[in-house]
C-alpha cells in the first residue's frame, strides 16, 4: 500500500516537474551587497567602456533572474567571451549568482542611478 502511495507521488511530481530538493532562491538584500562589484560598469543607461565602437555595456536592472543567472554562470564558465565579465565571474559562487540576479531583477534604472 505504502509502495503504490509512493509511486503514485513520485510519479505525479515527475509529471508536474517537481523536483525532490528545491531550488534555493536568490535573495535580493545578499545581492545588493555583492552588486557592488557590478554597478561600477553597469549603474547607468547607456553607458560604454572608454572605446564604445567596441561594445555597449548591457542594461542588467530589470533583466529577469533567470537570465542573468544563465549569463553569469556561462561568463563564469568561459563559455560567454568578456575578460571583464570572466574575471569577476569566477569567484562567484551559485548562490551569489542567485542573489545577484534577484537583486537586478527587482531593480529598475531610476532606482538604480
Amino acid at each position: 500500500m505504502y509502495r503504490r502511495a509512493a509511486f503514485i507521488v513520485l510519479t505525479a511530481c515527475t509529471l508536474l516537474g517537481i523536483q525532490g530538493t528545491p531550488a534555493v532562491a536568490g535573495n535580493p538584500d545578499a545581492g545588493r551587497v555583492k552588486a557592488v562589484m557590478c554597478k561600477g560598469c553597469h549603474a547607468g543607461e547607456g553607458m560604454r567602456i572608454n572605446r564604445p565602437e567596441i561594445y555597449r555595456i548591457p542594461k542588467i536592472t530589470g533583466q529577469h533572474a533567470a537570465y542573468l543567472e544563465s549569463a553569469l554562470r556561462a561568463y563564469r564558465a568561459g563559455e560567454r567571451e568578456n575578460a571583464n565579465m570572466h574575471a569577476v565571474t569566477v569567484s562567484l559562487s551559485d548562490q551569489d549568482i542567485q542573489d545577484l540576479a534577484a537583486y537586478f531583477a527587482g531593480q529598475s534604472w531610476s532606482n538604480n542611478n
